[in-house]
């Protein structure tokens, strides 16, 4: 799911264009650190959604300039341009349709080890357990409960915007990747001040 394009939106061409500007915008990942690793924008910082939303008000400090958030598809650099509104950061945009908007049209990648995203992970896990417990309830019925467990969940996941299988699988060793420290965010953003 992608963010709809708004005035707080950018597409790829508009970003390619500010990209090659005198006043290019700061671009902030918001994806974990494994999905960073796996690929991302050249020139971007990664600043997880929950490490962002922790530190807001020291990031606040470091970025006075243009901003486009990006993420996978848009939905968490949405949310992350909510938490920085509320920090009062002004001159937000989020990346529309995230990092595979930007893939999907030839755009440069720094390409690391190969991962799959979230929703995949979250597709396979929500399958199997669905599978698993429809093919269980044939010899013991109430099995069938765990399969409608899931699908509530989902429902709820697409209602609310959030998903609770997608974060805990996203603490995974799996998805994290190298260790996100703030303070070489910080120490980077400080460094590369325009």
């Amino acid at each position: 799911m992608t963010t709809p394009p708004t005035a707080s939106t950018v597409d790829v061409p508009a970003l390619r264009e500010l990209l090659e500007s005198d006043d290019r915008p700061r671009l902030i990942d918001v994806r974990t650190p494994g999905e960073f690793e796996t690929g991302h924008i050249p020139g971007s910082y990664n600043v997880p959604l929950d490490l962002l939303r922790e530190h807001r008000a020291e990031l606040r400090a470091h970025l006075d300039e243009q901003v486009v958030l990006v993420c996978r598809s848009g939905q968490r650099a949405g949310q992350a341009s909510q938490a920085l509104a509320g920090a009062g950061l002004p001159n937000l945009r989020v990346l529309h349709g995230g990092i595979g908007a930007w893939q999907a049209a030839g755009e440069p990648v720094a390409a690391g080890r190969p991962r799959w995203d979230l929703e995949r992970q979250v597709r396979l896990v929500a399958g199997s357990v669905v599978l698993g417990s429809v093919l269980a309830s044939t010899a013991v019925p109430r099995a069938k409960w765990l399969a409608a467990a899931i699908g509530g969940g989902l429902t709820f996941a697409a209602l609310s915007n959030t998903c609770a299988m997608g974060m805990a699988l996203s603490k995974l060793p799996y998805n994290r990747g190298p260790k996100c420290d703030m303070a070489a965010v910080l120490g980077a953003l400080a460094s590369d001040r325009p």
